[in-house]
């Protein structure tokens, strides 16, 4: 069970795009912080594997996470490849797998956007 970090790309002025890679059963990956993001897209590609699930979690405060849902209010849960807009204005969001066999390799990208002046 490790912490992924992600790595962090500016797309534009007013976009950031985060990617984590190599999360294996049991993994999470570090919050991605993106404060005044009025849009926030996340999409998982990878091998599953058995049983492989993986969900995406927020927090206010960096430190105690809950399970995100998309726009129509429900929990956000992958266990193929897919994206989802999510509903809630967190603070911080990370992956978190919970479920998988030895082949289970994921990667998650999150796309915010701010509106307004920018990060």
């Amino acid at each position: 069970m490790a912490t992924r970090t992600p790595t962090l790309q500016d797309a534009l002025l007013d976009q950031k795009l985060y990617t984590w890679t190599g999360l294996l059963n049991g993994d999470d990956g570090a919050g991605a912080p993106h404060v005044g993001a009025g849009d926030r897209t996340i999409q998982v590609l990878g091998t599953f594997g058995v049983g492989g699930t993986i969900i995406a979690e927020g927090s206010l405060d960096g430190t105690n996470w809950f399970p995100l849902r998309d726009p129509s209010s429900t929990a956000i849960s992958f266990t193929a490849a897919g994206g989802r807009a999510i509903l809630e204005n967190v603070a911080f969001v990370r992956p978190r797998v919970t479920g998988g066999d030895g082949t289970t390799s994921l990667t998650v990208i999150l796309m915010t956007r701010r509106t307004g002046n920018g990060f």
